[in-house]
């Protein structure tokens, strides 16, 4: 089986420009390995409290997934190339004033609402990479390969940006490492726009719309929802496992836990691209997250750093199957003329998931401690598997 795996992907890399678009695709998702954690405690340093950090964090997350659709919608229309080049340009240049809070004596509001007005202009990269894939690939069996991939990259960015996150804690400040995500979200878009991506784009400027555009298709709400609810618990991890460090007095630990999380998703991303499973992608969601729900939960009963490792590390296994199947699904059912805009909706319900979750783990932490935190994780993660199982339900577009 393995043998046969390593076959399967030599293959698939070694179709026109695939490698130099995954090489592209991770370096180009650094920023969200990096700037959620960096961002919580650089503005935790300033603010000295959780509760603003992740307002701060929320605030971003908020704004970029309010504004998404709109962006995704434009794209379809005209094309990628203006937005990303507006939006490189802001999302640094406001990111850079956060950085620098201390010199400019930012008040909480203030370092709140700069987050936010990053968040508005932050660059839609990860969307236009799936975008990209459902272009470039029409063949079902090597989208899937694709997505896998790309989500094991965006995986190997969680594990990899945490890591250098808590490197830098361990030899510098917060707000250094705040500086080194600045640098990795300055040049995302001129890698991107450097690369091949842009050659594979298609868009239907002339294609008739309906005002809700994908939103019209039944089962991509049940979709929306159940990424927002799985993200929702993510969020809550993301800010529990900082806790968690914090309150044991190693705040290095936070960057350690995220990336074992992050790891876990990237090697179960690799076993599910390479297996043929007999389930239909559409059961696949609801078992997923029924089968996440057990060591999240027992991430509440320990306060052992050597357990929660290996229960973040058994978590994350399910992580990456689970965005795989999610982005199968949208490009199942998503018209041709809503294709970036139908990424955006699932882009504004992770942004918003995650968002909320950090703001809420940010409260939870300063009332009740990391173990309540990760309980509700887990109760958030049940209710979107039962909400999976609506993706069954047979769409407008699909009723003969």
């Amino acid at each position: 089986m393995i043998r046969r795996a390593a076959i399967r992907y030599r293959d698939f890399l070694r179709l026109p420009d695939v490698a130099t678009m995954l090489v592209v695709a991770l370096v180009t998702r650094m920023p969200i390995g990096t700037l959620s954690l960096s961002m919580l405690l650089h503005v935790r340093a300033r603010a000295g409290s959780f509760a603003v950090a992740g307002a701060a964090v929320g605030a971003f997350m908020a704004a970029a997934a309010i504004v998404a659709p709109g962006v995704g919608r434009v794209v379809d229309r005209r094309g990628p190339r203006s937005i990303l080049i507006v939006t490189g340009i802001v999302f640094s240049l406001t990111l850079a004033v956060l950085l620098a809070a201390e010199p400019l004596q930012l008040s909480n509001a203030a370092m709140i609402a700069a987050a936010a007005v990053a968040g508005v202009f932050s660059p839609p990269i990860t969307v236009l990479t799936r975008t990209m894939w459902r272009y470039r690939f029409d063949d079902a069996s090597e989208r899937t390969t694709a997505y896998s991939l790309d989500a094991v990259l965006i995986e190997l960015a969680f594990t990899l940006g945490p890591m250098l996150v808590a490197l830098l804690l361990a030899v510098a400040t917060p707000t250094v490492a705040f500086a080194m995500s600045w640098c990795f979200c300055a040049a995302a878009v001129p890698v991107f726009l450097a690369s091949p991506a842009l050659k594979y784009w298609r868009h239907e400027p002339d294609a008739e719309r309906h005002l809700l555009g994908p939103l019209t298709e039944p089962r991509l709400l049940v979709v929306y929802a159940s990424t927002f609810l799985f993200t929702f618990s993510l969020g809550l991890l993301e800010v529990g496992y900082p806790g968690f460090a914090t309150a044991l007095g190693i705040p290095a630990l936070a960057g350690v836990l995220l990336g074992i999380n992050s790891l876990g998703s990237a090697i179960g991303g690799l076993a599910y691209g390479a297996l043929h499973l007999n389930f239909a992608v559409d059961r696949l969601a609801p078992r997923l997250l029924a089968l996440m729900v057990v060591p999240v939960a027992l991430q509440a009963l320990t306060d052992s750093p050597w357990i929660l490792s290996a229960l973040a590390f058994i978590a994350g296994l399910l992580i990456a199957p689970l965005f795989t199947v999610f982005s199968t699904l949208i490009t199942t059912n998503a018209p041709s003329r809503y294709a970036t805009e139908a990424f955006t909706w699932s882009s504004t319900c992770i942004i918003s998931g995650v968002g909320a979750g950090n703001a809420l783990g940010g409260r939870l932490l300063e009332t009740s401690g990391a173990a309540t935190t990760f309980a509700l994780s887990a109760a958030i993660t049940a209710v979107a598997a039962l909400c999976a199982t609506g993706t069954r339900i047979r769409s407008a577009a699909a009723t003969p």
